[in-house]
């Protein structure tokens, strides 16, 4: 019998685990005094950035591609680059989701297979040096 593949959207839970992942993520990012520079660099209401996260993780994470059929390709990068994205809110942003992560994914294993690409994702979103405007 041959094993059969899972995606990692299956494997922590689809949709109910992504919802749950993005809604603490962005209550992290708005309550956490550590992370008010990334806070700062977002819309005062957060509700359409949390339903485009989890539009694009959704798909990321192997589940129905969402935020493409709703936005068209990604272009994280582009899309991002209106907001000065330093070291500082890097790390702001990955302290963010590793602690929703830690709250929402029960397997520490799936955590880690996620952990690495969102990490590089992170560094690749920086779009200014320490001290640049």
């Amino acid at each position: 019998m041959a094993d059969e593949t899972i995606t990692l959207y299956e494997a922590i839970g689809g949709d109910a685990t992504v919802r749950a992942l993005t809604r603490r993520f962005y209550e992290l990012m708005d309550t956490l005094p550590e992370a008010s520079h990334c806070r700062a660099i977002h819309p005062p209401d957060l509700t359409g950035s949390e339903s485009k996260f989890y539009d694009y993780l959704t798909g990321y994470l192997g589940g129905p591609p969402v935020y493409v059929e709703k936005h068209g390709h990604p272009m994280l990068r582009r899309r991002h680059f209106v907001a000065p994205i330093g070291a500082t809110e890097r790390d702001e942003w990955l302290l963010c989701f590793r602690r929703a992560m830690d709250e929402t994914i029960e397997n520490p294993k799936l955590r880690e297979i996620i952990w690495g690409p969102v990490e590089k994702l992170a560094f690749h979103m920086q779009n200014r040096k320490e001290g640049e405007q």
